[in-house]
């Protein structure tokens, strides 16, 4: 039994409001992203040694306009990426037809590009946490023009150096993909954020769709499917100097601190140990693996899986020369951009509408996303020998499905990881998603379709059907994205709560029992 005095209260009011306990989900032992008080209220950055912080540059002020600019530039070169990541895959058929291969080795031209791009990935959101962003951009887009040129010149003889450069051409795509997102995350913040992300995602499956379509045109236009490698680069260079002239190096985390509190940079394995203990970062990971399993196989296969449909229906005769009739990469280039546009509007448009309502609403659209597009895809794989137009059809119903994830799925990243952590993550994700996602879905395919058409290898009908079994793995994977991403809606809000608590450095108030008079404190 004690009275509370005014003295008293003022003590336990001061002492309550300073109270720090570590984010829900944290460990005060384990943890150790670093907040440190700025009596001038503006941050600094550096790395962690032994305590001490490298004197790093206070941060400037970029204009408005300079960050809309440079998220212009990031656009450009990710529409680049994509254009060149499947543009093999719209001139597939003469590829096979020049080198003489099968559907496996095909799909090892896609599979050694995602192994190099996984594999290097880490490396680059290590970097990218650490060092100047725009450099290691500008670093890797020039890799990315030389070896994507240099592969258009590989003769038939030397199958090999083709596919050598096209694991070149992952490690150039690495690090600019790890790093691009986590700069628009430091420009921008909230809403506008959420605008630029999705913005810059919908060119995935824009410059997928244009891939298709400016591939097969310029090997139809020049009769040579190697030209069509040529192009990217062209235009590459141009992204170069754009890069390099108008894309600032914001620092890390200025869209997000509050005034007075600085982040400090930990080392790579407590980074890890931090994501690994981040829930919502585990399972949508899972499911952006199960999603990128999906769409690397169904991107790489569709042009040539349709084409095939086709010559079993008598509507063409096989191919046995280059070039091959290249009307379904057309088709399904044009399909892809459409559905690409639409999808990633929507997704971000109702992410926008139920996030104020419904605190899980980006991990649940996502869901809804994996789940229905799966049936779709199902339908579209067994009409094919029967009717292109509706394959097409439920193809687009499916990708339109599909592409409301994307845009979302980069900002869930974004506000459930601390700033100094995103390009880790950012990496990370890529690394596990492409491990066990589209690294190996199209070689995957490709095998069983090449072990399955052994039953009866003189039948182009056969041929068609071995490779029909095969994509028929994808719609099942989808169902499982789907559930990978309902789990991630149970711990969305308490990892969102968390990671804005050790940005801003304001912890959860603890609330200290106030006696009443004349009443014990519990």
């Amino acid at each position: 039994m004690w009275n509370m005095t005014d003295k008293h209260l003022k003590r336990c009011t001061k002492w309550s409001a300073m109270e720090t306990g570590p984010p829900a989900g944290t460990s005060s032992r384990d943890e150790k992203t670093h907040l440190r008080s700025n009596s001038k209220g503006t941050p600094h950055y550096g790395t962690i040694a032994n305590g001490q912080v490298d004197n790093s540059p206070e941060i400037t002020q970029i204009s408005p306009r300079r960050a809309y600019i440079a998220v212009a530039v990031l656009c450009y070169v990710n529409l680049l990426n994509y254009m060149d990541r499947y543009t093999i895959a719209g001139v597939l058929q003469s590829i096979q037809t020049y080198f003489g291969i099968n559907d496996s080795t095909s799909g090892l031209l896609q599979t050694v590009f995602i192994c190099s791009f996984m594999l290097l990935a880490p490396v680059f959101g290590y970097l990218g946490d650490r060092y100047n962003r725009k450099l290691i951009m500008v670093a890797g887009l020039a890799v990315w023009i030389g070896t994507t040129l240099g592969s258009s010149f590989v003769t038939k003889s030397y199958f090999w150096v083709l596919v050598l450069m096209r694991a070149f051409v992952g490690t150039g795509e690495a690090s600019y993909c790890t790093v691009a997102p986590t700069i628009i995350g430091d420009l921008f913040s909230d809403s506008k954020r959420t605008l630029m992300i999705s913005f810059f995602y919908i060119f995935i499956p824009v410059g997928s769709g244009l891939g298709y379509i400016v591939g097969s045109t310029i090997a139809s236009a020049t009769g040579d499917w190697s030209w069509a490698l040529r192009l990217n680069p062209i235009l590459g260079a141009f992204g170069l100097v754009l890069l390099l002239f108008l894309t600032p190096n914001p620092p890390r985390g200025a869209s997000d601190l509050q005034g007075g509190v600085q982040i400090e940079r930990t080392s790579y394995l407590e980074d890890i140990k931090y994501l690994l203990r981040n829930r919502s970062f585990v399972w949508s990971s899972l499911g952006v693996t199960a999603m990128a399993f999906v769409t690397g196989a169904l991107a790489f296969w569709t042009p040539t899986f349709l084409s095939r449909a086709r010559v079993t229906m008598g509507l063409r005769p096989p191919c046995e020369k280059e070039p091959c009739d290249s009307s379904d990469s057309y088709i399904f280039g044009a399909i892809t951009v459409v559905t690409g546009i639409l999808g990633v509007s929507l997704g971000t448009w109702i992410s926008g509408r139920l996030r104020d309502r419904v605190p899980n609403a980006d991990p649940l659209i996502c869901a809804v996303g994996m789940l229905a597009s799966a049936p779709c895809f199902f339908i579209a794989i067994i009409l094919a020998s029967t009717s292109i137009p509706a394959t097409y059809v439920f193809i687009g119903i499916g990708e339109t499905l599909l592409s409301l994830n994307w845009a979302i799925l980069a900002d869930i990243l974004l506000y459930v990881v601390v700033p100094t952590r995103r390009a880790t993550a950012e990496a990370l994700q890529i690394m596990v998603c492409h491990l066990f996602g589209d690294a190996g879905s199209p070689y995957l395919l490709g095998a069983i379709s090449d072990a399955l058409s052994k039953y009866d290898p003189d039948s182009l009908t056969w041929r068609f059907r071995s490779l029909e079994y095969s994509v028929l793995i994808c719609p099942f994977i989808g169902v499982l994205g789907g559930l990978f991403f309902l789990m991630t809606a149970l711990y969305i809000n308490e990892d969102r709560k968390a990671a804005q608590l050790l940005t801003t450095g304001e912890p959860p108030v603890q609330v200290v029992p106030l006696a009443v008079e004349g009443q014990p404190v519990a």
